[in-house]
């Protein structure tokens, strides 16, 4: 038609989309999102989480749906094939229409789908990643430093090394950026993280997008740290900064906690609060601690031992993971030599990860097998004793859970996203571990013990009984 213009219309939408394997960043991201909307007037965001649309096929449905329509996509965590696969395919279609694709600390077959301006991890490794993976290597071999701890620093590094370096290397600067942006999933870091990614690689026909974008380096936190809800800022890397709830003349004994930094920072911590305060109620000076990564052997010689000398009574880990490696695998001979200097009780507990408390008090299963495998089995691997369920997300926006009998409440302003506690469960943990510590402290001529020998099947005549073994000549010397 004459006079119509030939030029492309500026889009004023974009959408961006997280998928990552639990929701304990969700709601940190929604506040990420209003800030972002203010800013931006097109701007959307859909975060979906593994544990989600792994169990919802309706779920699954929307999660394919916005794949199909993301201008960016950040994908995180997904290592487990449940799930992957089943959006395996919708991420490869999309990679080569979308603006960008970061995918970091997931599967092999997703972390190759990372396609960032000049860097595209399907091709073989070459210039900058060649080159940080000869140093990984390297970095791998100090043998002082524990892996999470090297890892850290690597993170940390290699973004001010690549950084007046021209070409591929500046995208794979933002890689690294993006997983530092993540790894502090604070609710500024997710905001500075969007801004960043959006800011790099939206398209030129998207440039309404950079109008009001600032982009801010990461917020740095504490690698290190204890954490109480009563004190300022609530994370110190200094063990004076927690507060003096119970003196030493009123204290029953001094208990660690190993919590999650993720969480922490993310200002999602409402299933570790209540426990500290349960413990406190039982007498304990309770040491809340976490390390960056998944080794929690630096928060254990920095906060739980003085001049080589054990500090608490017993150890409580909330994290669902195994002691030193964390969901993805373990280092059983590595935490049972850090569990044999502590020497005191320890106690995994865990919230349900994969499912909300709604779904787990009212299933006649329990614990799904990914969560049986993770929180119970590994961490026991360890040499971890007690496994319960102390809490996790709500579920519905409803008044009351049904984790436990006395139908814990929470407020209409609660995030069902966000992590919670049943009180029944806490109080439970609590009183578990003040009998550990009580029966540590006593005397053995105090301590009872009981025996179960084998009697199977059910009769008189098979009591003790086992081939080859001579049961109660063996029971007589113990």
């Amino acid at each position: 038609m004459v006079g119509q213009s030939s030029e492309k219309k500026p889009i004023m939408s974009f959408n961006l989309v997280l998928l990552t394997m639990d929701t304990h960043l969700n709601s940190a991201a929604t506040r990420a999102q209003v800030r972002l909307q203010k800013n931006i007037p097109g701007f959307n965001l859909k975060v979906h989480s593994a544990s989600e649309y792994s169990a919802s096929e309706t779920s699954l449905v929307a999660c394919k749906e916005d794949i199909a329509t993301a201008d960016l996509i950040v994908v995180t965590m997904l290592f487990l094939e449940d799930h992957y696969l089943p959006i395996l395919e919708d991420l490869k279609q999309r990679r080569e229409n979308c603006d960008a694709i970061v995918c970091a600390m997931s599967a092999g077959e997703v972390v190759k789908l990372t396609r960032m301006g000049k860097l595209d991890m399907s091709q073989p490794a070459s210039g900058p990643m060649a080159f940080l993976k000869k140093l990984r290597g390297k970095a791998g071999k100090d043998k002082k430093a524990t892996a999470g701890a090297t890892q850290m620093k690597m993170l940390n590094f290699i973004p001010k090394m690549l950084k007046f370096i021209p070409g591929t290397a500046q995208d794979v600067r933002a890689y690294f950026l993006a997983l530092q942006y993540w790894l502090g999933g604070s609710e500024d870091n997710l905001f500075n993280m969007m801004n960043y990614l959006m800011h790099r690689y939206a398209d030129d026909s998207k440039a309404f997008v950079k109008k009001n974008i600032k982009v801010i380096e990461p917020v740095q936190y504490p690698d290190l740290g204890v954490y109480h809800p009563r004190m300022k800022n609530r994370l110190s890397s200094d063990l004076g900064g927690l507060p003096t709830v119970i003196p030493d003349m009123r204290s029953r004994g001094k208990v660690g906690l190993l919590l999650l930094r993720s969480y922490l920072i993310s200002g999602n911590s409402g299933h570790y609060d209540p426990v500290i305060v349960a413990l406190e109620a039982q007498g304990f000076q309770v040491i809340p601690a976490f390390a960056a990564g998944l080794d929690s052997r630096p928060a254990i010689d920095a906060y739980f031992m003085k001049n080589g000398k054990v500090t608490i009574d017993a150890l409580v880990s909330l994290t669902g993971f195994s002691l030193v490696g964390g969901p993805a695998y373990n280092d059983a001979k590595a935490a049972e030599e850090i569990l044999t200097k502590l020497n005191v009780p320890y106690i995994a507990a865990h919230p349900v990860e994969f499912q909300n408390l709604e779904q787990w008090g009212g299933s006649d299963r329990g614990l799904m097998p990914v969560e049986s495998t993770i929180m119970v089995a590994i961490p026991e691997l360890d040499g971890a004793t007690v496994p319960m369920v102390y809490g996790g997300r709500p579920g519905a926006a409803k008044t009351t859970c049904q984790g436990c009998e006395q139908r814990c409440t929470f407020t209409e302003e609660h995030n069902p996203q966000d992590m919670f506690t049943c009180i029944e469960r806490t109080a439970m943990l609590a009183a578990r571990v003040a009998k550990l510590v009580d029966l540590r402290k006593s005397e053995n001529a105090n301590r009872k013990i009981a025996i179960v020998i084998f009697n199977f099947p059910p009769n008189a005549g098979n009591i003790g009984s086992a081939a080859y073994l001579s049961v109660f000549e063996s029971l007589h010397h113990v």
